[in-house]
């Protein structure tokens, strides 16, 4: 015979034993949970600051492609004008070549002949200005490393010594940089810079 106590105590322990146990009362999604507006004002603190952050780079962004647009569009033709230089080089060594003698006393056909490379050699220097790109002749300046390139000294107590007495090579400036340092003579031993006097009048 059964006991009824027995089986009541049966179904109470055959209750399943797998269900979670809830240590504090369910929150429904809409409720807001306790310190919930911290928890907002932070989050809308961090999604505020990364999208200044955001906008930040966005313009560094365009304040660097501006720079490396308007770059590219100076200094794009530097490997072309670096080549025409060339050319400008052997025009000016052909106008070198023609003794000035020999360019006043020439026929006609001669004179046409050397006029045209002057003509050509103008032309292709204002074909390289306009494109940015500038000679220039350092003759008399003092001695700049950053632009010129010393190739010998020249005793000449004429003038001061570190002034440019000769140019070997004229240099060539695309925008604001050096395309081609000047290939120039320096003088050596000439007399000391003029001194800041005047001072002590």
């Amino acid at each position: 015979m059964t006991d009824p106590n027995r089986a009541n105590d049966n179904t109470e322990n055959s209750a399943p034993t797998g269900e979670p146990v809830v240590s504090k009362p369910y929150i429904m999604p809409d409720e807001p949970e306790a310190g919930s507006a911290e928890a907002l004002t932070k989050e809308l603190a961090e999604a505020r600051d990364r999208t200044l952050r955001t906008l930040a780079e966005m313009e560094n962004l365009r304040q660097r492609t501006r720079r490396e647009v308007a770059d590219a569009k100076t200094y794009g033709i530097t490997g072309f004008a670096r080549d025409v230089l060339d050319i400008a080089d052997n025009l000016q060594r052909a106008l070198d070549a023609v003794p000035a003698e020999t360019k006043e006393a020439a026929d006609p056909g001669l004179k046409a002949l050397i006029e045209g490379v002057e003509l050509t050699e103008r032309s292709l220097l204002n074909a390289l200005e306009k494109n940015g790109v500038k000679k220039f002749d350092p003759i008399g300046e003092k001695f700049d490393p950053n632009f010129q390139q010393a190739m010998f000294e020249v005793p000449d107590p004429s003038v001061p010594s570190g002034t440019v007495v000769q140019v070997v090579q004229a240099g060539y400036m695309i925008g604001e940089r050096i395309l081609r340092p000047a290939l120039v003579g320096v003088s050596k031993g000439g007399a000391k810079a003029a001194p800041t006097a005047d001072i002590t009048a």
